[in-house]
């Protein structure tokens, strides 16, 4: 006398259930595009997200008339986000670490307000040395960077060296520069805004601000685009000298043709 177990007839023959079917078949419709990500070392994951962000850029630009993906405003997107992503970068070494920063956006904010206080009050009022100085947003992007670094070597040499955890540290740091913004602009837009100081946003070409011009962004790209294949070359031959499997030539052009042509694009 035996006992039925679940699903032990679907395992005899009997038809599997549909969503298994529409995975199998989904699975197998794809086969072909997962054996080309295979050489080209396509994380399927981030294809996803970048798929998914495409979606989303194209329902707004038809939302929008056509203007969310013009030439302006996505150069306006990267700007924005410059900051965000270079704090992301930073951050994900942070992480590997076993750490956290709090601070990171409330830094930014008191450097910003450092830099902008710089070009607009200290430099051209306080040292009586006038607005419309070609050398306003070096001394202004030197001063910002360097304590930048200052603030978060203090804060680092304080969890490293003073065993407090970074959680309370990096929090301390949040409340702290958010409170001296807070306490000293009081709120208001810190102005005039140097034109030189503008350079920092891609530059001033004529009278318009902003942008880098056609021949310097297309000089930019091609010495992008030539970093990108000479990066690629280096990684290739390491690759090649301690024993690691490399991609196929093929491979190797597309996936650097595909960058190169996003940058130049």
């Amino acid at each position: 006398m035996g006992v039925s177990v679940p699903g032990e007839a679907a395992a005899e023959g009997q038809p599997a259930p549909p969503i298994r079917s529409l995975v199998d078949a989904l699975r197998s419709a794809f086969a072909p595009v997962a054996g080309l990500l295979r050489p080209l070392e396509v994380d399927t994951r981030m294809l996803g997200l970048v798929a998914a962000l495409a979606v989303i850029w194209i329902a707004f630009d038809l939302l929008s008339g056509g203007t969310f993906l013009s030439p302006r405003n996505l150069w306006n997107l990267s700007v924005q986000s410059a900051s965000i992503g270079i704090m992301a970068t930073g951050m994900v070494l942070i992480i590997v670490s076993r750490n956290i920063d709090l601070s990171v956006g409330s830094m930014l904010g008191f450097l910003g307000y450092t830099m902008a206080m710089l070009q607009a009050v200290w430099i051209p009022q306080s040292l009586g040395l006038g607005f419309e100085k070609p050398y306003t947003w070096i001394v202004a992007l030197i001063v910002g960077v360097a304590l930048g670094a200052l603030l978060g070597g203090l804060q680092g040499f304080i969890v490293a060296f003073g065993g407090v955890p970074s959680f309370i540290v990096t929090l301390g740091g949040l409340l702290v520069w958010r409170g001296l913004i807070f306490r000293y602009a009081q709120g208001q837009t810190i102005a005039p805004l140097d034109t030189t100081f503008q350079m920092l946003g891609g530059g001033v070409v004529g009278t318009r601000v902003g942008a880098l011009g056609q021949w310097p962004s297309w000089g930019l790209g091609v010495v992008i685009s030539v970093a990108i294949v000479l990066l690629q070359i280096a990684a290739r031959r390491r690759r090649r000298r301690y024993g690691f499997p490399v991609r196929p030539m093929w491979a190797e052009v597309l996936v650097g043709a595909v960058t190169c042509g996003v940058v130049l694009g």
